[in-house]
């Protein structure tokens, strides 16, 4: 018997889960699906995103950039119009990958998160 194995779900540390909750809601457009003091999430085309307000917890956390989740876009300057609004710090500027046009930018809560976008 073989194991397989589908990635159904990620979550970011979140130290303030209502700045986290409307920084997600106004940068995925759409409402959370469940929402709670210690764990909320997005439903993402089927996909899981979840906020984990660990310190509520008490479990420690090591912040870093060791895993940045991943969002394809299908149009790049909307995107940069919307982080924009949102005053969010580019922290690794776009720029041309393979196919991809690639930036990383830091979400509210100090999270690193990956933008990417095929070219045309």
């Amino acid at each position: 018997m073989n194991i397989t194995f589908q990635l159904k779900s990620l979550y970011v540390c979140v130290k303030d889960m209502e700045r986290a909750i409307n920084f997600y809601e106004s940068f995925l457009g759409q409402k959370v699906t469940e929402r709670s003091d210690i764990y909320s999430v997005f439903d993402i085309n089927g996909f899981r995103y979840g906020l984990f307000a660990n310190e509520k917890m008490n479990e420690p956390k090591r912040w870093g950039n060791n895993c940045l989740p991943s969002f394809e876009v299908n149009d790049i300057d909307l995107l940069l119009e919307k982080l924009e609004e949102l005053d969010c710090d580019i922290v690794f500027p776009l720029t041309v990958i393979g196919e991809n046009k690639v930036l990383e930018f830091t979400d509210s809560e100090g999270n690193d998160i990956e933008i990417t976008c095929p070219l045309k």
